[in-house]
């Protein structure tokens, strides 16, 4: 700044007068976070019930839809059998069987109808509401059983006029 400038200021500024003084508005301190009195019980009953269940249980949980196929069963056959639409060639149904009855029940069942050309067939197996705390037994025993099998190449839980989620549609291969 030059000399001049200072004198240009100093005239644009000469009758001006300082503000008055207002007070300001207080400064309020912040609020705290809230905090959550339930959070940690809650995450303690949630681990604890975890703990109680099988990794079954907990995947598909007690109303969730199952769902399964090898590599080679493409996304329009799963769309169709979803659907159901695939004619159902025959059925069992495991309700009320205990996992030492309803094992080999299953086994029979598919390779008879594997090795009678049927291609699609359905299992009820029921939605493991009686079951109580332990979840859907049977419903979680035979998702693990069927995907054991060679001959199954894919299933889905049903349409909910064929049974919902306590039912499978299966796709089989000839034995």
């Amino acid at each position: 700044m030059t000399e001049k400038d200072i004198d240009e200021f100093r005239r644009a500024v000469e009758g001006a007068r300082p503000l008055r003084h207002e007070p300001r508005a207080p400064v309020q301190k912040p609020r705290p976070k809230p905090h959550a009195r339930f959070t940690k019980a809650d995450e303690r009953a949630v681990l604890a019930e975890s703990l109680e269940d099988d990794i079954d249980t907990i995947e598909h949980g007690y109303g969730a839809a199952l769902r399964f196929q090898r590599e080679h069963v493409g996304r329009r056959t799963m769309r169709k059998l979803q659907r159901g639409g695939f004619s159902v060639q025959a059925e069992i149904d495991l309700h009320g069987m205990t996992l030492e009855e309803a094992k080999p029940a299953l086994s029979d069942f598919i390779n008879y109808s594997a090795s009678q050309g049927k291609y699609c067939v359905r299992i009820v197996h029921g939605k493991g509401l009686g079951s109580g705390h332990r979840g859907p037994v049977l419903k979680n025993a035979v998702n693990r059983w069927l995907r054991r099998w060679d001959c199954v190449l894919a299933f889905v839980s049903t349409r909910q006029v064929d049974g919902g989620t306590g039912a499978v549609y299966v796709l089989l291969q000839d034995a």
